[in-house]
């Protein structure tokens, strides 16, 4: 494994724990499409961070450029995870930690294509 692709796992992964305890905290105060929401708000910046220092350290733009692309990747990707999170959880009747770790996979795959070859082109 390249160590782009673990620093992008590892990263990910602190992120995607951030999101779901976030939302773990908050889905009883909460609709849980809400609380998803604010749980990749606050993710968010752990995955730029984490992604521009580590993951893509290398990436021949700007830190305003990568942010700016960072921002429509991790849109992208919050729609996606939503889309599958509201399905599972409405329409299949999953639990709800059950049903945004699978949203939280299914989206990853599309965030890191973008992350790699356009937010942190190299």
């Amino acid at each position: 494994m390249n160590p782009s692709t673990f620093w992008f796992l590892a990263v990910g992964g602190c992120a995607a724990l951030t999101h779901m305890g976030v939302f773990a905290l908050a889905r009883h105060h909460m609709w849980p499409e809400l609380a998803n929401a604010l749980g990749f708000g606050v993710a968010f910046f752990v995955s730029f961070a984490g992604h521009r220092l580590l993951s893509f350290r290398d990436a021949a733009t700007s830190v305003a450029t990568s942010f700016a692309r960072f921002v429509v990747t991790a849109l992208a990707g919050f729609v996606s995870n939503e889309l599958v999170f509201v399905l599972l959880l409405r329409a299949l009747g999953w639990p709800s930690l059950a049903a945004l770790f699978t949203a939280l996979v299914f989206a990853a795959g599309q965030t890191f294509m973008l992350s790699r070859f356009w937010a942190f082109r190299r």
